[in-house]
C-alpha cells in the first residue's frame, strides 16, 4: 500500500493600507495620556500618546456611538467611554470591561514627526 501526503499550506490575510496623513497634529504636538479626535481623509479618528506610543481608533464607541474625545483614560492606561464607562485597550481595540464589544484601530507610522494612519482600502 501508498502512503499519501498531503501539504497543507496556511494562508496568510495581507491587508493594504491607504496611509493618509493627519493635518491637524505632529507625533510632538500631542499631549501625553489626550485623547483627540482628527480628520484622517474623511475618516474621524482619535489619537492616543501613551508611553511613547502612539494609537489610533475609532472615534466613537461601538455600542452607541458617544464620542471617545469626550472620555477619559484610566489607571490601568484604558480608554473610557464617557457615555457608560465601557473600557477599551488601546493597543487592540478588545474590551476589557467584558461587555463584548471591539473597538476599531488603526496602524500608525510617524515620518519625519508627521502622523500616518493606515486606512483599509
Amino acid at each position: 500500500m501508498r502512503a499519501t501526503h498531503e501539504k497543507f499550506f496556511l494562508r496568510k490575510k495581507i491587508t493594504v493600507y491607504q496611509w493618509t496623513k493627519v493635518e491637524e497634529y505632529t507625533l510632538s504636538s500631542l499631549q501625553e495620556d489626550k485623547i483627540v479626535e482628527v480628520k484622517a481623509g474623511e475618516k474621524s479618528v482619535c489619537l492616543l500618546k501613551r508611553n511613547d506610543q502612539l494609537y489610533a481608533f475609532a472615534a466613537t464607541c461601538p455600542h452607541q456611538g458617544a464620542k471617545f474625545c469626550a472620555g477619559w483614560m484610566d489607571a490601568a492606561g484604558r480608554i473610557v467611554c464617557p457615555l457608560h464607562q465601557y473600557r477599551f485597550d488601546p493597543a487592540n481595540g478588545r474590551n476589557t470591561s467584558g461587555e463584548g464589544y471591539k473597538l476599531r484601530t488603526y496602524p500608525t507610522e510617524i515620518r519625519e514627526n508627521i502622523i500616518y494612519i493606515g486606512l483599509t482600502l
